[in-house]
């Protein structure tokens, strides 16, 4: 029976998801795990416009970095997102646990916009 709800409590469990303005777009990221984990972590992002309509025609480049400690380099990656549907997605590798700076990058032709937030790696 712990068995049972076990299982079924991970099933239940949502995604990591935030939601950020970034000029006029509204940008909402969800990581498949929750919270996010150290090694690879797959990465949705939706971008809507002002008229709240998708976007499907911009480069999306997520960075993540980790600010250095003692002992420890400063870390810094970069994954291009690629368009699946009405939603770009990628991949993260996330080298340590640890709280790591994350910017979404968008470019739409001439429009540029970010979106920052932090991510609490386990």
């Amino acid at each position: 029976m712990m068995v049972f709800f076990l299982v079924g409590g991970m099933a239940l469990a949502k995604d990591f998801e935030v939601t950020k303005k970034a000029g006029d777009f509204t940008v909402t990221v969800k990581i498949d795990r929750n919270p996010p984990v150290t090694g690879e972590n797959n990465i949705s992002v939706a971008i809507k416009d002002a008229a709240g309509a998708d976007v499907k025609d911009a480069k999306v480049t997520v960075e993540y970095s980790m600010p250095a400690m003692p002992g420890m380099p400063a870390m810094k990656y970069k994954a291009d997102a690629g368009l699946k549907g009405s939603e770009y997605q990628a991949k993260l590798n996330f080298s340590m646990s640890g709280g790591w700076d994350t910017t979404v990058k968008i470019t739409q032709g001439a429009k540029k916009a970010q979106a920052k937030f932090n991510i609490d790696v386990r």
